[in-house]
């Protein structure tokens, strides 16, 4: 313990902290059917990481669905954000319908020691409220990436991270097998200091093009929504 809280203090004296992007936040955009979306979450949610929205995650969300419906699109999202947060967020936001609701959650959950029972009773509750509140066709929940694979993190804090990350996504992706409401995205993608931000520990644009082709493969394949013009991005 007293080496990783030595790391973890040292870590925080050479992270580098990145602006959220500019770019607008709220819009319309594309050609087609409408398509409701919120993006909801952290830095990650927010697109910490690359300068503007556009290679952020929601502009490249956006990117892959304007070809097949008018994409009415809202992002909530602040750098440090927990599960807790969002929950708290909630009552305050405008009343809205999504067709889609992406939450992207969990790093600073883990880095912040919240508890595995705790972060999933949290998540459930988060899940339940999304469908309730926004009258959503499915929250499309994004797994945890791989923080053992963080270039900003030494060993073993990395190692220790990243098991707990392991474990969260890996209960995350069993309570979401189980429910019809929602769906769990899984993280496949290698992280080094190629594709992640200068911070090392945020992603860069080619990991949230990745992120947001798999996101935009759902929704477009989801039955009737875009009535028959749903296909591959």
């Amino acid at each position: 313990m007293p080496v990783l809280l030595g790391q973890a203090i040292f870590v925080r004296t050479r992270y580098i902290a990145l602006p959220e992007p500019a770019g607008a936040r709220q819009g319309v955009a594309g050609d087609g059917p409408p398509l409701r979306l919120l993006i909801i979450g952290d830095s990650s949610a927010a697109g910490v990481g690359v300068a503007t929205q556009t290679d952020a995650l929601l502009g490249q969300v956006i990117a892959r669905l304007r070809d097949h419906a008018t994409v009415h699109y809202e992002l909530v999202a602040q750098t440090g954000a927990r599960t807790a947060d969002v929950l708290e967020w909630l009552p305050d936001l405008p009343d809205a319908k999504y067709d889609f609701v992406v939450t992207a959650l969990g790093v600073n959950d883990v880095t912040k020691g919240v508890s595995l029972r705790k972060w999933l009773g949290q998540q459930v509750s988060l899940i339940a409220q999304l469908g309730a509140r926004f009258d959503t066709r499915k929250v499309i929940v994004s797994g945890l990436p791989p923080i053992g694979q963080f270039p900003l993190l030494p060993h073993p804090l990395r190692w220790v991270l990243g098991r707990q990350a392991a474990r969260f996504d890996r209960h995350l992706h069993q309570l979401t097998a189980a429910r019809t409401d929602c769906v769990a995205l899984r993280f496949s993608m290698g992280l080094d200091e190629n594709n992640m931000s200068e911070d090392g520990f945020h992603p860069g644009p080619t990991v949230y093009a990745a992120w947001a082709q798999e996101i935009a493969q759902i929704i477009l394949a989801e039955p009737d929504l875009l009535d028959g013009t749903q296909g591959a991005p």
